[in-house]
């Protein structure tokens, strides 16, 4: 029988100003995650949805997901192998069309991972992992829509060397 995980939070609106929703600007889309003992995160909708750009929005929280989820799934496969990361940075960027009626959806998330490795031997297999991760990144089997790469890779010998340059 395959492994389940199970999963719990609560989503707490803190938007209401005192009329609730009796109009479309009338409220705040304003909300609170909380997560057992965690801290909180805010979040609101996406400025272009009446959102507070100072908050976390769904969309910015797949993309969050997204890349967490293979960059965790990558060290993991980086540490079985042998390959030593230093450091590892994303810049992901999700793409999501609105539709007609009102509602949209994602197209395509790419995440542009920056990866330095302990030696110049281990590049070629430290890029070749992405792929596996992408297999096994529990989000991204989870969209329908593609999960692209683009990473960069160097070695922290060739990176020391660029610097003293």
């Amino acid at each position: 029988m395959a492994k389940q995980h199970q999963y719990a939070l609560t989503t707490t609106w803190t938007g209401n100003k005192g009329e609730g929703t009796s109009t479309y600007r009338s409220y705040e889309r304003s909300h609170t995650i909380s997560v057992g003992n965690k801290p909180d995160l805010l979040g609101s909708s996406d400025p272009s949805f009446r959102g507070d750009k100072t908050k976390y929005n769904p969309e910015e929280l797949l993309v969050a997901s997204l890349s967490s989820c293979h960059m965790l799934s990558y060290l993991h496969l980086c540490a079985v192998a042998g390959v030593v990361v230093i450091e590892y940075i994303d810049n992901a960027t999700g793409v999501m069309t609105e539709t007609p009626d009102g509602g949209g959806h994602f197209t395509e998330v790419t995440l542009y991972p920056t990866i330095i490795v302990a030696e110049e031997s281990m590049i070629a297999k430290a890029n070749e992992l992405h792929h596996q991760a992408n297999k096994l990144c529990f989000i991204a089997n989870s969209c329908n829509f593609p999960v692209h790469h683009q990473p960069t890779c160097n070695a922290i010998d060739t990176v020391k060397s660029d610097l003293r340059i």
